[in-house]
């Protein structure tokens, strides 16, 4: 048995920099975590609060694999190429146009009191850890990082029909650029893998007379590891998470269970735009007017021979729609995409807590989960 620590993400900024403040409260929290590893290596953490349960399984992460929790929010964050090299620079324009860190740091702000504690928990847990372990290479954790991936799923991001060679083709100003490699699941043409699957057997077939699910998600072993997580606040949640993530993705609790597969949802838009330049700024037609363009600087730092680096700077254009991400057949294309929505944590998170078929539907009617379907299983019986 040992006592849980704790670690948060801020943008490569040295843990050497973790004030006494910081350290005084990560060990505070963590005499009031318990982790607990059985036979197999499982993590079973437990907190007086979901906070602390929060803060014990983020630890419990890097524990096992830490730089996998590390390069997951780097890639959210477009920093693989600080690390990876210039084949990454296209990989993290994409995901910084995408995913709008801004909107981010301001969905924490607005966030109820509730889950700002479990996302300073999400920091501070691995902040904590790194602390306690000055020989990892770490970067700082902001509390504000869990709302860059907001539902659980392995990184899916939507573009409508926009490909990547066209995003690229635009920002590099060459035109046929060569395709690039993404993390996501940004592709010319829909992905050909074999998909997750989940089967939910009613009471009235199986020999216990008890319903049964069956979690399949076809990933690679240790893709997600294996959790359990409790609290004295109605915790109770077994099953797996994502590198990273504070909530259990795919699991059970004494009363209900739940399994995502990947969904096709139609989560993005693109628009045509009719743009035009005078005296050197940008507009775009909307409504019969002539609206200003928003621009964007973006400034990228890559790796490149013998661990030197280099940058390139970037103007990305925005219209009201969202950034102007192809040029075709003459045409601009812009992109409004959902690829984090605050209800999509808010739905993760209380899913680990429902008590019944009713309440589990409840978080079902938050809508944030807009990359999965979910089959279902309770205690009740009831199969979904």
């Amino acid at each position: 048995m040992k006592k849980f620590l704790l670690l948060l993400l801020i943008p490569l900024q040295a843990l050497a920099q973790s004030s006494p403040a910081d350290i005084a409260r990560w060990e505070k929290q963590a005499v009031q975590v318990t982790i607990i590893r059985d036979n197999y290596g499982v993590p079973h953490i437990y907190g007086k609060t979901d906070a602390d349960a929060v803060f014990g399984l983020m630890y419990a992460q890097c524990e096992d694999d830490f730089q996998r929790v590390k390069m997951n929010y780097m890639e959210k964050l477009g920093l693989l190429s600080s690390e990876k090299g210039e084949s990454e620079l296209y990989n993290d324009l994409l995901n910084r146009v995408i995913i709008d860190q801004e909107a981010a740091k301001a969905d924490y702000k607005n966030a109820p009191a509730w889950l700002k504690k479990l996302c300073d928990a999400f920091a501070d847990g691995i902040n904590y850890y790194l602390y306690k372990h000055p020989a990892v290479s770490g970067m700082s954790f902001q509390p504000w990082y869990p709302l860059l991936w907001t539902d659980g799923s392995i990184g899916a991001i939507s573009t409508a029909d926009v490909s990547i060679n066209e995003f690229k083709s635009l920002y590099s100003g060459k035109e046929g650029a060569v395709p690039v490699s993404l993390n996501n699941n940004v592709l010319e043409e829909e992905e050909k893998l074999t998909g997750s699957n989940g089967f939910a057997f009613s009471p009235k077939i199986t020999a216990s007379g008890n319903s049964i699910l069956y979690i399949n998600p076809h990933v690679t072993f240790y893709f997600r590891p294996e959790v359990h997580m409790v609290s004295e606040e109605g915790l109770n949640a077994y099953g797996a998470v994502t590198w990273g993530q504070f909530f259990i993705y795919q699991g059970f609790n004494e009363h209900c269970g739940w399994m995502h597969t990947s969904s096709s949802v139609d989560a993005a838009d693109s628009y045509i735009e009719k743009l035009s330049q005078k005296d050197g700024k940008w507009y775009y037609q909307y409504n019969g007017k002539q609206l200003p363009v928003k621009e964007k600087k973006m400034h990228i730092v890559y790796r490149v021979v013998n661990d030197m680096d280099e940058a390139k700077d970037f103007t990305v254009l925005y219209t009201q729609h969202g950034p102007i991400m192809a040029k075709r057949n003459g045409e601009w294309l812009s992109v409004r995409a959902d690829n984090r929505i605050m209800n999509g944590l808010v739905q993760c998170w209380q899913r680990t807590k429902t008590t019944s078929f009713v309440s589990f539907k409840k978080t079902l009617d938050l809508k944030g989960n807009i990359s999965n379907n979910t089959v279902y299983a309770d205690a009740e019986g009831n199969i979904a």
